[in-house]
């Protein structure tokens, strides 16, 4: 008869060096701290646009129809510039 072998498992190579932990890198943000507070003025010109649009006066008025809206805009202009912006630790 013939004789049954067992299969060979393969086992991990020990070496005989300590393995060392890495270290693990710290957490990067895309931006700077400038560009965060660019943006954060951003949103605050931005809301602020918006509270001059809201009311329920004449919807005709110059502060609903102009000034607000150009506002809102000039709030998206500020983003805009602190998303394009290269900070001076990241060039």
């Amino acid at each position: 008869m013939a004789k049954e072998t067992k299969p060979v498992i393969a086992q991990p190579v020990k070496t005989a060096e300590a393995k060392t932990p890495q270290a693990v890198p710290a957490a990067q943000f895309v931006f700077g701290k400038e560009n965060y507070r660019i943006f954060l003025l951003a949103i605050a010109v931005v809301a602020i646009g918006f509270f001059l649009m809201s009311g329920t006066t004449d919807i005709y008025e110059f502060r609903k129809i102009v000034l607000a809206p150009l506002v809102v805009l000039g709030g998206f202009a500020i983003g805009f510039f602190a998303i394009f912006k290269k900070s001076a630790t990241k060039a």
